[in-house]
């Protein structure tokens, strides 16, 4: 049930004349609409860490990618950027949202219609205002006297910027993406290039156990060993080749393609860029798309708090109607009629629907607040996580690189002394084993420290212009 007290009045003038009060409340509520937004205070609730644990050397360029000095990186990354359809979808949901902006913002302007209305009555009627043709022009208008639609407009404003930062955080996590998939192909390929080589040693190895054989001076049994770490090796190869195959499909679908085969990549890693640096932990995150999506949309929930508030206070509206009235269309210029009217309606009972409203979004705003806190925490964890693996990893591939150090001289002296009969063969068959597996341990150590390095640009990533923004430059500008 809901009641609410309306005063209205209601009187005809002639055409072109305007009240004084009239005016003046019109006055007023444009002015109300003009008034300036203001960032609502936001306190995160715990306090931001002073340094990151480690500073870094250079500063990252938003195009993070072009530090690894890539030419076919860059290219894959740009076609990403522009066909990537996923990617387009967060483009028009920013379109929708820039649309819906413009819908909640006319409530700024009167709504203004053109009526014609014409009809039959018989016996024709002779009373005032009874006339069976109408043509009418009229208005409406509600004067923001609290600040209602003028809070509703501006939430949709930063919701309207929130759209604009997913779409961004979406490109950010797209270049990841492509930068990832690109390098695991390369990895890919220098693994394969690794198989075909041991394949080769192996079948040396095998032409060599076999001689023996042949001499009796081992047994059957090291020949079928050393076949079956050729058999094994093949397996690997076919494992790598598949994976490849993954891969190239992968990249594709980034690029908004069918899997087709990518161009070849070049079985070689770059080199790791300088560390790049980290500065203030809280200005770092706050060039992040997705901590600027958060803020704003916490920004929109304290707008619509105030919309709530200023929705339990009356509300003045102004109509004005002026219509050319005739029993026929031949006389429809002959009689002139203009009405103007206002009303305010302020509510009294409504069950407590509108304190109820304030509530919820007084909670929406506190769950905002908590998810912008957590989403700055977030960003604290993946820089401060990155950092850490990155000098972990480093120190892994020196470890492994002094273990591959090791099996190759250990491998080629065991060879020797099996050849001349001092060791049996399975200690070198170990060996090469082992040696051969830390080949492409190492491998995959060197494609983990180029990830991590990834998930730290991506951590750190600012966002950066795309060819659709570039378009809409100006637009862009004033958000």
């Amino acid at each position: 049930m809901k009641s609410s007290v309306l005063v209205g009045s209601s009187r005809t003038f002639q055409v072109g004349i305007l009240p004084g009060k009239f005016a003046l409340c019109c006055f007023i509520g444009f002015s109300l609409l003009g008034c300036n937004r203001k960032v609502a205070d936001v306190a995160l609730p715990y306090e931001s860490p002073e340094t990151f644990s480690l500073p870094g050397e250079e500063v990252a360029p938003d195009r993070w990618w072009q530090t690894f000095n890539d030419p076919t990186l860059n290219i894959l990354v740009d076609s990403a950027l522009e066909s990537n359809l996923p990617l387009k979808v967060f483009w028009y949901q920013f379109e929708e949202s820039k649309a819906i902006l413009k819908i909640t913002s006319a409530a700024r302007v009167p709504d203004v219609f053109l009526q014609l209305r014409s009809g039959i009555s018989r016996p024709e009627p002779d009373f005032a205002g009874g006339e069976n043709t109408q043509l009418g022009l009229g208005a409406s208008y509600e004067a923001d006297l609290w600040g209602r639609i003028r809070y509703s407009i501006a939430a949709e404003e930063y919701r309207f910027r929130a759209s604009y930062y997913d779409y961004k955080t979406a490109a950010v996590t797209l270049t990841a993406e492509v930068a990832l998939a690109w390098f695991r192909l390369k990895a890919t390929n220098v693994q394969l290039q690794l198989i075909e080589g041991q394949l080769e040693t192996n079948e040396q190895v095998l032409a060599l156990v076999r001689n023996r054989f042949a001499s009796g001076q081992v047994r059957g049994v090291d020949v079928l060993r050393q076949q079956q770490l050729i058999e094994s090796t093949k397996q690997q190869r076919i494992a790598f080749e598949l994976q490849k195959e993954l891969l190239e499909n992968q990249l594709s679908i980034l690029l908004g393609q069918p899997p087709s085969e990518i161009v070849d990549a070049a079985a070689r890693l770059p080199e790791l860029p300088p560390l790049p640096q980290t500065g203030i932990p809280l200005q770092l995150v706050n060039r992040r798309p997705d901590v600027q999506r958060a803020f704003n949309i916490l920004q929109a929930a304290d707008r619509e708090v105030a919309a709530a508030i200023s929705n339990r206070y009356p509300r003045l509206t102004f109509s004005l109607n002026a219509a050319l009235r005739s029993n026929d269309l031949i006389g429809l210029f002959e009689s002139q009629a203009v009405s103007l009217g206002s009303s305010l309606l302020a509510p009294i009972f409504n069950g407590g629907r509108l304190r109820a409203q304030v509530n919820q979004a007084e909670a929406i705003r506190q769950q905002q607040l908590n998810d912008y806190g957590q989403t700055v925490l977030v960003a604290f964890q993946e820089i401060e996580n990155a950092l850490i693996q990155e000098t972990k990893q480093a120190q892994q591939i020196v470890a492994i690189a002094e273990q591959v150090e090791l099996a190759e001289k250990a491998f080629g002296q065991l060879k020797i002394e099996y050849l001349n009969g001092f060791i049996p063969y399975l200690d070198v068959l170990v060996t090469l084993n082992q040696l051969q597996q830390l080949r492409l341990d190492l491998v995959d150590a060197r494609l983990d420290l180029l990830e991590t390095r990834v998930s730290l640009y991506r951590a750190l990533a600012g966002g950066f212009e795309t060819e659709r923004e570039l378009l809409l430059q100006e637009e862009i500008e004033d958000l």
